[in-house]
């Protein structure tokens, strides 16, 4: 009778690793990474660099005062840092990131297991947690200077000024390409499409999250648009939508794991988008609600090391 090796999971093996997944997505967020620089200048460059650095150290240390197997070569900290980075306004004080990363990784990640065990975006996290603790620094937004030396004013960004059912003064062509107030890596929706584009293209990510959170926006807005305003079109290419939908709502530990996950995901977005009414966080706080909340998504899901 023949013998047989009994091993744990995974029992299905992908050429694909943690890195190389994890890679792809700096990859993808490079286009966004670079227009948010170029619009907002060297404040978000050091945003950036700041965040990424911090959320890298911040994993090690936890790791060695655990006396834990340092993982920081997956990539993963890189990624958090540069998705907590790119959800700050450049106008935020360099220790914004600091703390951001220290919460994301230790508190929303590590305490918690680590990659895969975590229940909730470890980006969005921090930055909820920013947004709670320093509301002021968090939504000081400023208009798009570059680098041309001059100081960047205050600016209201176009989902504030659609909330109080005005068009903005902003054109559908600086929407699309970012040159509004807003967070680093929000403005840019093209950059973010060109980012989405390539993950659907290596297999990294499902269409089915992306394109059913933007649809369904898109015939929320048209059908009940706000306070008599309907602009669809505008809609979708502002306010992070674009950035949650390509590079946070599809998280592998925190994402739906069964193929009808995502139409149920399409009907929480609706809820939250006719019931909240602060639209400027509503992209990024449904995706925390429904990582939360969502039943199956989190329990056997996990992401294995190779």
């Amino acid at each position: 009778m023949a013998n047989f090796v009994v091993s744990g999971t995974p029992h299905v093996r992908s050429k694909e690793s943690i890195q190389s997944i994890m890679r792809d997505v700096i990859i993808a967020l490079i286009p966004a990474t670079a227009m948010g620089i170029y619009f907002f200048g060297i404040p978000a460059l050091i945003l950036i660099a700041v965040s990424i650095v911090a959320s890298v150290f911040f994993e090690w240390l936890y790791q060695k005062l655990l006396k834990k197997p340092v993982t920081i070569s997956d990539l993963s900290a890189v990624v958090t840092g540069l998705l907590l980075a790119m959800n700050l306004p450049a106008s935020a004080p360099i220790w914004v990131p600091i703390v951001g990363a220290a919460f994301a990784i230790i508190f929303a990640k590590q305490l918690f297991g680590g990659l895969g065990q975590n229940f909730i975006n470890p980006a969005l996290a921090g930055r909820a947690f920013l947004l709670a603790s320093y509301p002021t620094e968090m939504t000081s937004w400023t208009a798009p200077v570059g680098f041309s030396g001059a100081d960047a004013a205050a600016v209201a960004t176009p989902l504030a000024t659609l909330k109080t059912g005005v068009m903005p003064d902003a054109s559908l062509q600086d929407v699309i390409f970012g040159n509004i107030g807003g967070c680093i890596g929000e403005t840019c929706a093209i950059a973010l499409i060109i980012g989405g584009i390539y993950l659907l293209v290596k297999h990294v990510i499902s269409w089915k999250i992306p394109v059913l959170y933007i649809l369904t926006v898109f015939v929320l807005t048209a059908a009940i648009g706000r306070k008599g305003l309907r602009v669809p079109v505008y809609e979708i290419f502002t306010g992070g939508l674009m950035l949650g939908a390509f590079f946070m709502a599809t998280d592998y530990a925190s994402s739906p794991r069964y193929t009808e996950r995502p139409s149920y995901l399409c009907h929480r977005l609706w809820y939250h988008h006719h019931t909240d009414q602060n639209f400027r966080r509503l992209p990024r706080r449904c995706i925390l609600l429904y990582s939360d909340y969502e039943p199956g998504c989190t329990s056997d899901r996990k992401i294995h090391r190779t």
